[in-house]
C-alpha cells in the first residue's frame, strides 16, 4: 500500500468517513493531512461535521450527490 493510500485510510478511520466521502474528497483534491483543521470539534458548534462538509462541497462543484464510480478502501 502506498503512503498516499495509507494517509487516506488513516483519515477515514480517524474522522469516521465513509468510502463515498473519501472518494469525494479525493476528487475535490483535498489533502487528508489538513482534515484536522476542517473537522468539527465539540467547541465549534457552528461547523458542520466533516463528512457533511465534504458532501456539500462535492455537490457545489459537480452538481451530483455522489461519484459515479466508488472505489472501496481496504
Amino acid at each position: 500500500m502506498s503512503i498516499k493510500n495509507e494517509e487516506w485510510m488513516t483519515a477515514k478511520r480517524k474522522y469516521r468517513l465513509s468510502d463515498v466521502q473519501i472518494q469525494m474528497a479525493r476528487e475535490l483534491g483535498m489533502n487528508p493531512k489538513k482534515f484536522g483543521s476542517l473537522a468539527n470539534h465539540k467547541q465549534e458548534k457552528w461547523k458542520a461535521p466533516l463528512g457533511d462538509f465534504i458532501e456539500e462541497l462535492y455537490y457545489k462543484r459537480f452538481r451530483k450527490e455522489k461519484p459515479d464510480n466508488i472505489q472501496k478502501m481496504a
